[in-house]
This record gives C-alpha cells, structure tokens and sequence, in this order.
C-alpha cells in the first residue's frame, strides 16, 4: 500500500527526514510513532501530495509519489489532522453534506458515518456548540465519508477523554474491518499498542524500531518472571530452568498469588532505543 525508500526532507536547511524507510501492507492498522516534531506530519504530507521529497523513493497504492495529487488517487484517500477544520456555523449535517457533494457520494452516507462515530443525534447541531470530543469525532466522520482505501489519522485522539478516545478506537476497529488501511500517527503508546498490527518507531527522521506491539516488547523483554507470594512478596526469577524449578516449588507449596512476565510498555521500549521520551 505504501512504501518509502530513503527518503530525505529538509526546511532551511534543517533535516526533518533522514533516509526515511517503511512499508505499510494492505489492510492494516500502521503506526507511526514519535514525539512531537519528529517528522510525523512531514510524512503524512509527502503521501499525500502536499510535499515533496528532497530524494528518495514514495510510493502510494503501487504508484510513483508525482502521482498521488491526481484526483483519482486523492479519491482513496482520506485524511484527518490537527489541523483539520470544519464550517463552524453549519450544522454537522451541513458540514458533511458539502463534502458528499465534492466526493460525488451518496447523501444516505451522512447516516452511515455518524453512526460509525455515535452520533446520530448530533446530526442537526450547529458545530461551534460541539464539544472537541465530538467535533474531533464528525472530523473523522467526514474523512470517512468516501469510502477511503488508504485513512491517514495524524493524532487523532490528542487531549480528547478516555471514554471519546475508545469510541473513535471502536469506530476505527470498524473501519479496518471493512479493509481499509489506516496510517495512525501518535505520540500515545497506549493508543498504539490498542490499534495497531505493526508500529515503526521514528526518531530524528529516521525508523529505529519496527514490528508489531508484542514482538518489539518481547525483544526488549528483561526475560524475567514475577511471581507474587501470599503476605505480599514479589519474588523475581529469570526464564530458564532454574527460574522454572523454583516457580514449581512455591505452587506445590500453595504460595502462588499470580505469574506474570516483564515485558516493556511500547513506550519503554521507545525511551530504550531512543533515549527520548515521546511528549
């Protein structure tokens, strides 16, 4: 679906993009993850069309990145960003009405969309009375509205509340369903490791880490094994038969409260690698 191939972008000279190389497949939810600034929309932008790449190879649904501006390909694409905007003094059926009218799609869509996003019943509301969570929620909706092949999401979620945040979760989980590709860019790890079948970890314009949530935890795993005891005590044992002697020896006593692995959050994983945190 897309593929880059040491791709460089710099602004006054300073490198946003360096060597930047990725594969996203058909089908999946692909998470591009970094701080802020790390040159997540920078990307988003050359996929496109918005921008051009200083050199290095883009292509989007098997075609060369001059073409993705072509309204055909802009056509399977839809995009929601932080700067996304909508007519604030129209209604959210309004609002989405127009872009039915430039997509060249069905009005019976207005429907679909809000349902997909839980909001039926804000279909007559003017938008500057939304909420951010429920205007982030009718952004979404309208970048959905075409039937995208290929959904760009640049920070979707960012600042809206926990229970918002798993609506959008829900509608994505949807959306990929029906079998379009989604190119999720957060700085939230939790986010991530709910969505995502495979993360590429970004850092100073380039991938440093890529695989799917549990593989890139397991691989930077302590391989360590806590075992909680009745009283209160953790007891800490490593992976191997030693580990696994002891750890039969406090069941057969009845000692064991629980078992479980050390594993790193995504975001430890990041900080690993990287030495960065991701706010």
């Amino acid at each position: 679906m897309i593929h880059l191939e040491g791709v460089d972008k710099s602004f006054h000279g300073k490198k946003v993009l360096d060597g930047l190389s990725f594969n996203v497949k058909k089908g999946e939810v692909f998470g591009f993850l970094g701080p802020s600034g790390s040159g997540k929309t920078t990307t988003i932008k050359l996929l496109t069309g918005q921008l051009k790449a200083d050199s290095g190879k883009i292509s989007v649904f098997g075609k060369d990145a001059g073409e993705i501006a072509h309204p055909d390909q802009l056509q399977r694409i839809g995009i929601m960003t932080d700067n996304s905007q909508l007519y604030p003094r129209l209604t959210v059926r309004d609002n989405l009405l127009l872009f039915c009218r430039l997509y060249r799609v069905p009005i019976r869509r207005i429907s679909e969309v809000l349902e997909m996003v839980d909001l039926q019943d804000a279909e007559r509301t003017q938008v500057a009375k939304l909420s951010k969570g429920m205007t982030q929620r009718v952004l979404l909706a309208r970048a959905l509205l075409h039937e995208p092949d290929l959904l760009f999401l640049d920070e979707p979620t960012a600042a809206l509340d926990p229970v918002t945040k798993e609506r959008i979760h829900d509608g994505l989980r949807k959306i990929q369903e029906k079998g379009t590709t989604i190119f999720l860019t957060t700085h939230d790890m939790h986010e991530a490791e709910a969505l995502c079948d495979h993360v590429a970890l970004l850092h100073k314009g380039k991938v440093v880490e890529e695989g799917s949530p549990a593989s890139l935890s397991y691989r930077f795993s302590s391989r360590m094994i806590h075992v909680k005891l009745h009283g209160g005590e953790t007891v800490t044992v490593e992976n191997t038969a030693e580990g696994a002697e002891a750890i039969y020896n406090y069941m057969s006593s009845g000692q064991v409260v629980s078992i479980h692995t050390a594993e790193p959050t995504l975001g430890q994983v990041f900080i690993e690698v990287t030495g960065r945190n991701l706010a």
